[in-house]
């Protein structure tokens, strides 16, 4: 994508009510929407929250199919999610929106308890280990993930790498957290959940074409 491309979808992202994009120093010192985002969707309805959105596309497509749920992408990289929000707009989806913020700062994005569920979807998966501490789904992350769910809330990891997917499950047993589903080639398996099945991402698609195989974990984390 050229700079001008970059530069034009970073000032329309500045026009939609749906894109929220606060600065590093703003999440940290007390973020506004903390704990209010059910205020700011205007109803209780459960929310769920993707990270690393990208496009948008699990955001959006999951948002179409469940009115009655809030979705919220996160991504560093506005000029990506660009896609998402301008096609919530167009649709008139209310219950979408998106956030430009690292990960990290999960916590600090939602209070204790605020979200039902989070999808991790086709996440870098930092294979070498000094990139350990970037691995979305990390002791450290997980515990992030923990403060902002439900008690009962649910983790959703999907990816095309046997290697996130291997070492997630591994961690997941020797923690002790509960592996609702797991499947390391999801859609040869009859059984796997429809919203895993039936939303494809721009990548996984040509991951597809090419015969690679789809992993999923739902796990439910216990401390």
């Amino acid at each position: 994508m050229g700079s001008k491309n970059k530069l034009k979808r970073f000032k329309e992202n500045e026009t939609f009510e749906n894109v929220i994009q606060p600065s590093r120093e703003e999440v940290l010192n007390n973020f506004s929407h903390k704990g209010k985002w059910h205020s700011f969707f205007g109803n209780e309805n459960p929310i769920i929250v993707e990270l690393g959105c990208g496009k948008g596309e699990y955001t959006i497509a999951l948002a179409r199919k469940n009115p009655d749920k809030n979705y919220i992408g996160i991504d560093i990289k506005g000029a990506r999610f660009w896609r998402g929000a301008k096609t919530a707009i167009e649709e008139n989806l209310p219950n979408v929106a998106f956030v430009r913020t690292q990960i990290e700062l999960v916590n600090h994005i939602f209070a204790e308890n605020e979200v039902a569920e989070i999808w991790i979807t086709f996440p870098d998966p930092q294979i070498k280990y000094q990139r350990t501490k970037h691995r979305m789904t990390n002791a450290n992350f997980l515990k992030k993930y923990h403060h902002i769910l439900h008690p009962e809330g649910i983790v959703n990891l999907k990816t095309d790498s046997e290697f996130m997917h291997g070492y997630t499950l591994g961690l997941l047993h020797g923690e002790g957290h509960e592996v609702l589903y797991a499947n390391h080639t999801v859609y040869k398996n009859e059984g796997a959940p429809k919203e895993v099945t039936e939303t494809q991402t721009f990548y996984e698609n040509q991951y597809l074409a090419v015969n690679k195989p789809i992993t999923y974990i739902k796990f439910r984390l216990k401390y």
